[in-house]
């Protein structure tokens, strides 16, 4: 995995193990417990797009298969909410595969519209089987983690095991990145006619990193529902799979890194901005835009060019 890679691991440990101690207001906690989630699902499609070269526009449905299994198991089932995030896993594996043996044989924009087809039927799904996902109107009363006997009621435990997992999740990506596996998906988004042609069964290792960054999306969807301890459809529609690949995008698609600096950005923009009232928005989408036109790589690739460039 390379000292660099080692290092920064240890760092960013360091960082969000003493984060907490410094901030004086619940609600960012709150708020990076927020980004801490929508890492999980960055990094996931990073491997997937900036990796590999595959484009999904219905990551929010995965998202939302993992919080829904995880809630109704838990709440409507009586099982416990550890079992129910396992369950929410290999459920979500399971569709990921299904999906993408078909879809993946797809290129291109009809990759890209086969997926976001997948994700409307999924948000249909939501909105009515009102037996099991309370419609349009959710359902709550969904428990929370425990440890043995302890119960994770408060922010400061639910951001501990957040930002533990996202740690473990970028760990086996750097891992998997660094390997053999890792240079084979790049293989694929260079070129899949010649990593045929190399010897790559693209078609195997094109379903495995889908239904990865699948059961990284249900995982932080399980993290989501028994934080919020609330379900409704709304989160996990459409506008939410433009948000994630905006994060991949802005932060740079070809670094998981890059990828949880674009989920920080744009989960930690929008709470600043609201003091600007009604030019938030505006502010918003220009500061998208700059980084676009003078940073096309992501903010990660581009600042480490910047620098080099000044040494």
């Amino acid at each position: 995995m390379g000292k660099k890679n080692i290092l920064s691991l240890l760092i960013l440990a360091g960082v969000m193990l003493a984060l907490p101690l410094g901030l004086g207001n619940s609600y960012y906690l709150n708020v990076l417990v927020f980004v801490g989630i929508y890492s999980l699902i960055t990094i996931g499609l990073s491997l997937l797009m900036g990796y590999t070269g595959q484009i999904s526009l219905g990551h929010a449905a995965f998202f939302g298969l993992g919080a829904y299994t995880s809630g109704v198991l838990s709440t409507k089932f009586g099982v416990s909410p550890w079992f129910a995030l396992l369950a929410a896993i290999f459920v979500t594996g399971g569709i990921a595969f299904l999906i993408g043996a078909p879809a993946l044989k797809l290129k291109g924009h009809y990759l890209a519209m086969a997926t976001l087809a997948f994700g409307y039927i999924v948000f249909i799904v939501f909105n009515q089987a009102s037996s099991l996902t309370g419609g349009p109107s959710g359902f709550g009363q969904i428990p929370r983690f425990r440890l043995g006997n302890f119960l994770l009621r408060s922010d400061v435990h639910y951001y501990y095991l957040v930002w533990t997992l996202v740690i473990v999740v970028l760990l086996v990506s750097l891992n998997i990145i660094h390997s053999r596996v890792g240079r084979a998906l790049r293989s694929i988004h260079e070129g899949e006619l010649t990593a045929n042609i190399m010897g790559v069964n693209t078609a195997k290792y094109k379903i495995q990193v889908f239904v990865l960054s699948a059961v990284y999306a249900s995982l932080a969807g399980s993290l989501y529902a028994h934080f919020i301890t609330f379900l409704n459809p709304t989160p996990f529609g459409f506008h939410f799979s433009i948000v994630l690949l905006a994060m991949v995008a802005v932060g740079g698609m070809a670094s998981v890194w890059g990828a949880m600096i674009g989920a920080a950005l744009l989960t930690l923009l929008p709470e600043y901005l609201r003091a600007f009232h009604d030019y938030d928005i505006l502010i918003y989408g220009s500061i998208l835009l700059v980084i676009m036109i003078f940073l096309p790589q992501g903010l990660f690739a581009g600042i480490f060019s910047l620098i080099k460039k000044e040494r």
